[in-house]
């Protein structure tokens, strides 16, 4: 009997990058498959299903791709968080922690109206720092998040716990132990 791909058969493991002792989950060979990236779509939204959904929104960058193919799928709007700087209007920001530092996401100020409900997607989920922030954004702008939905997890570094106490609902399509 053949073995049916699952999305964590389509990813890439590429050892220290960005640097040594790093273990760097590519999503591009999932992206890169038909069959893998309609997987990924289709389970990334099945908990959602019959939901109603206003806006998708991707945390940047790998998160405009697949947000962008759920908004689609939905046929409702699709809204970028964006890092510091690269949103051409006016906009709302949020700054958050990094290991060693801070750095900022932002939102146009009217790219989600009061009540709008929405669901924000990204392709990884570490410690939550860059999700945090994009809830906050969501939030400040009175939308009402339905689920954050993620491709992968490290569940070792307690991102899902994080936005799970901020009240979130959190759907993940696999884990990788580690980092």
């Amino acid at each position: 009997m053949k073995h049916r791909k699952s999305v964590k058969d389509y990813i890439r493991t590429i050892v220290d990058f960005p640097h040594e002792g790093i273990m760097f989950r590519d999503v591009t060979t999932l992206f890169a498959d038909p069959r893998g990236f309609r997987m990924c779509i289709d389970e990334l939204l099945h908990p959602y299903a019959g939901e109603e959904i206003d806006k998708v929104v991707g945390l940047e960058a790998r998160g405009f791709i697949i947000g962008g193919a759920i908004a689609h799928q939905l046929s409702v709007g699709f809204t970028p968080i964006r890092k510091k700087g690269k949103l051409p209007g006016a906009t709302l920001s949020q700054a958050y922690a990094l290991e060693y530092g801070e750095a900022v996401m932002e939102v146009h100020d009217d790219a989600i109206q009061p009540g709008e409900k929405v669901l924000v997607v990204d392709d990884l989920l570490a410690t939550g720092g860059t999700a945090a922030a994009g809830i906050q954004l969501i939030e400040k702008l009175g939308g009402e998040i339905i689920g954050c939905a993620f491709i992968i997890d490290l569940p070792d570094l307690g991102g899902r716990a994080k936005l799970e106490e901020m009240g979130m609902d959190v759907h993940i399509l696999c884990e990788f132990e580690g980092d």
